[in-house]
């Protein structure tokens, strides 16, 4: 009986905020029943979960400026997702809050050609952007492995990358401006239309502050011209040495690729397990894919100087595609190693971190001496150019303590990053995942300046709480919002 009267006493304290969403929203986008909040409990860190207490799912800025000023007005704490691929917990509910979902709103708002730049809401595909456009020799560079589900609003918060981000930068150097509804639920535009702006840069601000900020409903984007030729070449490695030491070679030469990727052994053989590309000689102990873009005349000249540099280090075989079809199967066991990964093994943990592309050899080394002392397997992939890792730890969730001894080892390989001279993350964001870890590369200084910010925007700490900085994984900072009254 008792039970029954805190929960009916907690409905009671949710009616009137559910009823004022419904209006603002429309009942169709607000979700209460608890099998349909069980979709959103996760994001792409799925050993993290907790139901949110309401889910609204808005179509335009007014909608989600409703839905921010009625958590504001009552001190309920919120969070933003997008397509939920993030892989950090950025989007993790916290307890009895309301959980802002941006899928609904998907529209193109504005082609802009001659300008170069696309306007787009939030929900929008990342590789939709691409194919708005490529019918007039565009594309947009930023290319997260999930680009064709993970959405623009998510890619701004978390300041995503890809392949691509070792030429043309990540998220942050190909946004010009935003609309953003602020944790008081006003509107305001940063940003514009043009690349530089007077004043303070809030747009740069604000890409990558992971919804602790506010939340982006219009984003205008840059978009570049396609090139006039691209090549990929593959070339593979009797020891994962020498394909570091390639990285560090081709762009000491001055050659700069559109992207440098190395997978190690472990792999290549899951790759192959899964996706059958046969493009991947199983027995190599690392490959390098590079993709080379520009005029037809100066791809020619790096591809011949990008084979010859992988040859003096030892390459066994170098093999080259520019047509269409080769260059995607080239590339297609790359984009598929995460589900590689997770078609080998009943579960794996993704980390994301970076360091200097000298140490490339050093910390692979030390990342498989660590697997081996934690006893799991851990396959190797990363961006080589700009040394962002991605080492995936093969794991069991069903076996009691694997999850916790994985989350162990996982923050071990992120010290060991930071003592190498490099970051915690080189593009999946910190959220529930690494912000404790943040005082290894932060000071209290550090920190603290970094809150004075975020205290600014977000005084009450309602707006995605608990991610990003250092607090107990156990209680949050979501416990210090007021309750409902």
């Amino acid at each position: 009986m008792l039970l029954n009267r805190i929960l009916n006493d907690t409905d009671k304290k949710w009616r009137p905020i559910i009823k004022a969403l419904e209006t603002a929203i429309g009942k169709d986008g607000v979700i209460r029943r608890k099998e349909e909040l069980l979709t959103y409990e996760c994001d792409g860190l799925t050993a993290y979960r907790q139901r949110p207490a309401i889910v609204v799912l808005p179509r335009t800025t007014e909608e989600v400026a409703a839905a921010v000023k009625l958590c504001h007005d009552h001190q309920i704490p919120w969070v933003a997702r997008g397509a939920g691929t993030g892989l950090s917990g950025g989007a993790l509910p916290v307890e009895d809050c309301v959980l802002i979902v941006t899928a609904r709103m998907k529209q193109i708002l504005d082609v802009d050609l001659e300008n170069q730049r696309v306007t787009v809401q939030p929900g929008v595909i990342n590789n939709w952007v691409t194919q708005a456009v490529s019918g007039a020799g565009f594309y947009y560079a930023p290319d997260p492995s999930s680009q064709i589900i993970c959405s623009i609003g998510g890619n701004v918060a978390e300041n995503s990358g890809g392949v691509h981000c070792l030429k043309y930068g990540v998220t942050t150097n190909h946004v010009l401006g935003l609309k953003i509804v602020v944790p008081d639920g006003s509107i305001i535009d940063v940003g514009g239309s043009i690349p530089e702006m007077p004043g303070y840069d809030l747009t740069g601000l604000f890409v990558g502050s992971e919804g602790t900020l506010g939340i982006a409903t219009e984003v205008t984007l840059k978009i570049l011209k396609t090139p006039e030729m691209v090549c990929v070449i593959l070339a593979d490695f009797t020891n994962v040495e020498s394909a570091g030491q390639t990285v560090a070679d081709i762009i000491s030469s001055g050659v700069i690729p559109a992207g440098m990727e190395i997978m190690d052994n472990f792999c290549i053989n899951a790759v192959e397990q899964t996706v059958k590309t046969n493009c991947y000689p199983r027995d190599a102990a690392a490959i390098l894919l590079v993709e080379l873009d520009g005029l037809s005349v100066e791809v020619a000249a790096y591809k011949e100087k990008v084979a010859e540099i992988c040859r003096n280090n030892g390459a066994r075989e170098i093999t080259s595609a520019n047509d269409l079809e080769t260059r995607l199967k080239l590339w297609k066991g790359r984009k598929a190693a995460f589900a590689a990964a997770g078609n080998i093994s009943p579960n794996y943990f993704v980390q994301d971190g970076v360091v200097p592309r000298t140490q490339l050899a050093t910390v692979l080394e030390k990342i498989n001496q660590l697997g081996a002392e934690h006893g799991y397997r851990i396959a190797n992939v990363f961006h080589a150019g700009d040394g962002n890792l991605h080492p995936l730890i093969l794991y069991d969730n069903s076996i009691p303590g694997q999850w916790e001894e994985v989350e162990e080892l996982g923050g071990e390989i992120l010290k060991l990053c930071v003592e190498l001279g490099g970051s915690l993350s080189g593009e999946h964001g910190i959220g529930s995942d690494k912000n404790e870890y943040m005082s290894y590369m932060f000071n209290e200084i550090d920190i603290e300046t970094m809150q004075w910010v975020r205290k600014v925007f977000n005084p009450n700490n309602l707006a995605n709480p608990g991610k990003l900085f250092p607090t107990p994984r156990t209680c949050g900072e979501a416990a210090n919002a007021k309750k409902l009254s």
